[in-house]
């Protein structure tokens, strides 16, 4: 009898031990019925992967839990193809109350100071937005914005905001000297207090293309070719969420076309044929590394299942700084790779084969 109390205590001590990792996200959705499902996100520097789903009840009211991440992370509740973001540190317990008709617009987040501090930075965005604010009201919002993130630039309302986009632009832009030095503050924190942080290598990423394509901008015309001929690492991921990187993907073949598309553009099957007829060619000689600048990342990753090639997402799409640094004007355009460095850039699809044939 003692044993089996023992082991009825031990579980029980292993079940509360589970439920301790998690944070919880609970509230209400007026006007929702016990239809309406919520998807719970977390985001990976711009990619947003599914964690969990909830159905409302009757009476609007939701509640969920998810394990607990091991760097502070932004997560996002979304219903349709609209969202409410919230940063979650450890073990937090959130509450969001909102209506059905405004979600994403109309809303409160309580639980943690950070989820309150992204709250009223997305509440601001959206007075700003949208050309509701004179360029001077504009300004001033994001001066205190900086003052903010400068104050705790390695902190993840710091991260965020700098993400942050408003009509389709960032807030803060790599090409602004004073919004690159933003970004340099919290990407230098982030190195020095947070190296670990899966976050760490894109924030060093974004602002070292940030100061190459500034570089870039103010270097003499008849010398921004020469910027591009030395390879600028890209680091994204494949519909698999698997990371891949230009300069590793370069270090271990002969030959790499990188390739900038958009796969909903009405080229996109021919030039993908002719894509995988030098593949299959030149099968051993040669990897294709396609960047995809598709603003539909479903229909992107429906796409690339079928390719087998390397296929990457960008979710910044025609707004990446890596266009900048590329001097990508418009799609396809395509860099030969060799040993590491760039030595051909091919804008006109037809000239392709010939110059593959000339580096292989």
């Amino acid at each position: 009898m003692t044993r089996h109390i023992i082991m009825v205590v031990a579980m029980l001590a292993m079940l509360a031990s589970c439920s301790e990792n998690k944070f919880k996200v609970d509230g209400n959705v007026e006007g929702a019925t016990d239809t309406t499902q919520l998807v719970l996100e977390m985001s990976s520097n711009g990619y947003w992967f599914p964690v969990d789903t909830v159905t409302t009840g009757a009476d609007g009211k939701f509640n969920i839990a998810a394990e607990a991440p091991e760097f502070p992370n932004i997560y996002r509740l979304r219903l349709g193809d609209k969202a409410i973001c919230f940063p979650i540190d450890s073990l937090e317990h959130l509450t969001i109350n909102t209506k059905l008709a405004a979600f994403g617009t109309d809303f409160s987040v309580s639980g943690s100071d950070h989820a309150v501090q992204v709250m009223k930075i997305d509440k601001d965005a959206l007075q700003m937005a949208g050309g509701k604010a004179t360029p001077d009201q504009l300004k001033a919002w994001k001066r205190k914005l900086a003052e903010q993130i400068v104050a705790d630039p390695k902190g993840i309302v710091a991260y965020y905001a700098i993400n942050k986009y408003l009509d389709g632009k960032p807030l803060f832009d790599p090409l602004d000297n004073e919004d690159l030095r933003i970004i340099g503050a919290v990407a230098n924190a982030f190195y020095t207090f947070r190296p670990n942080d899966p976050r760490t290598d894109y924030l060093v990423q974004v602002l070292t293309e940030g100061q190459q394509r500034r570089r870039a901008a103010s270097a003499p015309t008849d010398t921004i070719n020469a910027e591009i001929t030395s390879l600028i690492d890209i680091k994204l991921q494949d519909y698999n969420g698997t990371n891949y990187s230009l300069a590793e993907v370069s270090h271990k073949n002969h030959i790499v076309l990188l390739n900038f598309t958009i796969y909903q553009a009405e080229f996109s099957p021919v030039f993908n044929k002719l894509l995988n007829d030098l593949y299959t060619r030149y099968k051993g000689k040669l990897e294709i590394f396609q960047v995809s600048l598709d603003t539909d990342n479903v229909f992107w990753s429906q796409s690339a299942k079928n390719l087998p090639w390397i296929t990457v997402y960008e979710p910044k799409g025609q707004n990446s700084p890596t266009l900048g640094i590329y001097q990508v004007m418009g799609v396809p355009t395509t860099f030969i790779i060799r040993d590491g460095d760039i030595v051909e850039r091919v804008d006109d699809g037809s000239q392709l084969e010939a110059a593959v044939a000339r580096q292989i």
